[in-house]
């Protein structure tokens, strides 16, 4: 006759229950041995027995397999779609939160909802604020810094300007003056000397269609009797 089937339950003789533990401990580091030769499978087998004591079996080293069985584990939860989902819940939770205090911090900022507040909570906000307008004053500073900056520049420019403009008019008076003196000189000689021979020199304006001999000068003797 064969052998019966065995129940799978809890053995109550705990005389039998050590020798079932036994055998079937030997019998599971076997099977996990050859599973690692045959398959070139990295195995490894941790069993406690009723009295917590330790019976292990790897193919490689213990640290090795717990440690990729972690790294498993922690991949298979981020690819894992159940994961992925309460991993965004928990990041909208938390930056509901954040939001809240936020919102609760810039009422109090305000003035607003001070009266629960204890008085070192009070002195923080006032440095906190402290902290704020020292900054608003510093950027405030150095934004005007920069403007003015930019202001002197013009005017230093316009000034420029001006003093190029002015030499220029101071020029063109001086050139008029001359021409001035040297038409009175010319007609006082004239009158002292009507037969005075005057001779004038005509330049024709710059064209470019104009040609070289236009170009030259045209010396007239004039004789006035």
């Amino acid at each position: 006759m064969g052998r019966g089937k065995i129940v799978i339950r809890r053995i109550d003789n705990s005389t039998s229950r050590q020798v079932t533990f036994s055998k079937r401990r030997s019998g599971l580091l076997k099977k996990a041995k050859e599973l690692a030769i045959l398959c070139d499978a990295e195995v490894g087998v941790v069993i406690f027995s009723s009295t917590s004591k330790l019976h292990e079996y790897s193919s490689t080293s213990m640290k090795s397999v717990i440690e990729r069985y972690h790294k498993a584990k922690e991949e298979h939860q981020i690819t894992s779609p159940v994961s992925d989902v309460r991993f965004w819940q928990r990041e909208a939770a938390m930056l509901k939160q954040q939001l809240q205090s936020l919102q609760e911090s810039h009422r109090r900022m305000m003035g607003e909802e001070l009266s629960g507040l204890a008085v070192k909570d009070l002195q923080g906000m006032e440095s906190q604020l402290e902290m704020s307008l020292r900054s608003i004053r510093m950027k405030k500073g150095n934004l005007i810094h920069h403007e003015n900056v930019e202001l002197y520049e013009k005017v230093n420019q316009i000034r420029k300007e001006n003093a190029e403009l002015h030499k220029k008019v101071y020029e063109i008076r001086e050139a008029g003056a001359a021409n001035r003196n040297t038409f009175l000189t010319n007609a006082l000689t004239i009158r002292e000397n009507p037969h005075t021979t005057i001779h004038l020199q005509l330049s024709q304006p710059d064209q470019h269609e104009a040609t070289e001999a236009s170009l030259q000068s045209t010396n007239l003797g004039l004789q006035l009797h």
